[in-house]
């Protein structure tokens, strides 16, 4: 039992050794470590010194390169502004040396031009004083001697001016007539358009005379509130079996013509209804106006426009020129511009898209202030479109000069279209009128004894005093009567003048 205790009293003793050696080696361990690592650390410090330090001086080093390329640019630059001002300098006094020399050849040519006017008054003196002289050693003015001269020179020449003139005239016409008419030919060929005839009324058929009173309503309310609605006049006379409708308006003049077809047909005709019918109306008109303006652009071809241009432009279905209608007269005049614009090698769209809308000012002309010119040429302008297409169609009167090919082509057309057998009507008082005015210009000249019109005004013959007028002069008077009627009438196509000169001798056998 002493032996085991004395066992175990050493083992514990071994063991606390054991743990006490540990501890001291494991400190010595630790110590070892830290200062190994302390090392390591300063040394790392130290490296990273000598790294900062190697930085520092390869930066001063760049540093010092770039302030020394920096000075070497300054430099430069210093000496290249210091040339540049010496040029700009040299050229100063170069373009100074110049205007003192211009100003000098400036006042030298206006000494030479106020010498030019002083011997130009003198030579003017001596010239009247020379014609004076002339003048009282002739016994005739200037202007008189002149007029003897060509009338010497005229009646001398006459025949060989008279030839050379018909020569001329029949050259160029003979070639001139032979392009046109094919031309003409070719287009009026591949073209045959009927016309309509409206006027500014429009009559209503009514089944039963009975209707005229519910039309007219207790004490008229029922015509004023139609009239009032519609913005048209109803004319209800003796004239059996129909009523009339009668406005400026082409547009208001239909909606009262659809409206009153539905009241008679409704057969309850009062001042609410009338209202609600007259509405509706419009709204069928204005579909079918648009309609029409479609219907128009697809026959012709001419795409991509404005829907509400497109509208204005179908509104002309209802628009009448001298009983043509003129939304067919613009097709027409497309068509027919398209046809010849083919012939001549110029842009067929162009001539027809022009040629669609040369009247388009026409849908506007009793709203809006301005010739139908003027006012179409704004419309296009609002709805943006092609500056080509407004300056081919601006000249179709010739309010505007014609700077296109096209825009002569588009006048050519409208010509064509509005002047051809059958395509208007004109009253009988504005016929007389014209024809009046016509002989009234021919009778306006000297030795012109009688007048016709003939051809519905689109020929007049002129008989004049074989005495009084020569072969040339009557050739000279034809050309003076068709100028004058080209300044002071408005006429559709051409208007051809005879002159007819004819001397009878009459003897009596007894």
């Amino acid at each position: 039992m002493g032996s085991l205790t004395k066992i175990i009293f050493l083992g514990g003793l071994s063991a606390l050794g054991g743990l006490v050696i540990g501890y001291f080696l494991h400190k010595l361990i630790t110590l070892q470590r830290r200062s190994s690592a302390e090392v390591k650390i300063k040394q790392s410090l130290l490296d990273a010194k000598a790294k900062a330090q190697k930085v520092i001086e390869e930066a001063n080093k760049k540093s010092e390169e770039i302030l020394k390329g920096v000075k070497q640019e300054e430099k430069d630059t210093i000496g290249r502004a210091r040339e540049m001002e010496s040029r700009v300098i040299k050229k100063e006094e170069a373009v100074e040396k110049k205007r003192v020399e211009l100003d000098q050849e400036t006042q030298g040519i206006k000494d030479k031009i106020e010498k030019l006017k002083k011997k130009k008054e003198e030579f003017l003196v001596i010239e009247e004083r020379k014609n004076e002289e002339l003048q009282k050693i002739a016994g005739l003015s200037e202007s008189e001697a002149k007029e003897q001269l060509l009338k010497s020179v005229e009646a001398r020449h006459e025949e060989d001016v008279l030839a050379h003139i018909q020569k001329f005239e029949r050259l160029g016409k003979d070639e001139f007539d032979k392009r046109a008419r094919d031309v003409l030919v070719s287009a009026i060929q591949r073209l045959a358009s009927s016309t309509a005839s409206e006027v500014t009324t429009s009559t209503i058929a009514i089944p039963s005379d009975d209707i005229k009173g519910k039309i007219i309503g207790k004490e008229g309310r029922n015509i004023r509130a139609l009239e009032r609605a519609a913005g048209v006049e109803i004319i209800v006379d003796d004239t059996p079996g129909s009523i009339i409708v009668s406005a400026f308006d082409p547009i208001r003049r239909h909606v009262a013509k659809i409206a009153l077809d539905r009241l008679i047909l409704d057969g309850r005709i009062q001042p609410a209804k009338i209202e609600e019918t007259v509405e509706k109306a419009k709204e069928e008109v204005e579909k079918m106006i648009k309609k029409k303006g479609e219907a128009a652009i697809y026959e012709t071809g001419v795409l991509n426009l404005d829907p509400k241009l497109v509208s204005i432009l179908g509104r002309l279905c209802l628009r009448t020129s001298y009983g043509q209608n003129v939304l067919q007269h613009s097709v027409e005049v497309a068509h027919i511009a398209g046809m010849l614009a083919a012939e001549l090698g110029s842009d067929v769209n162009l001539a027809k898209k022009a040629g669609l809308l040369h009247d388009i000012g026409k849908a506007m002309d009793h709203e809006v202030q301005g010739s139908h010119v003027e006012i179409g040429k704004r419309i296009l302008q609002k709805f943006k479109v092609e500056e080509s297409v407004i300056c081919a169609m601006q000249s179709h009167h010739e309010e505007y000069p014609f700077e296109t090919v096209e825009s002569i082509l588009v006048q050519v057309a409208d010509a064509i279209s509005s002047s051809r057998p059958g395509a208007r009507r004109d009253t009988l008082e504005n016929y007389i009128k014209r024809l009046e005015d016509l002989e009234g210009i021919a009778n306006s000249f000297d030795a012109v004894e009688k007048t016709y019109a003939i051809q519905a005004g689109r020929e007049i013959r002129v008989f004049v005093s074989p005495e009084k007028v020569t072969d040339l002069t009557a050739k000279k008077l034809a050309r003076d009567i068709a100028d004058k009627i080209e300044q002071e009438l408005k006429y559709p196509g051409e208007i051809k003048v005879h002159v007819i000169r004819e001397s009878r001798v009459v003897e009596y056998a007894r």
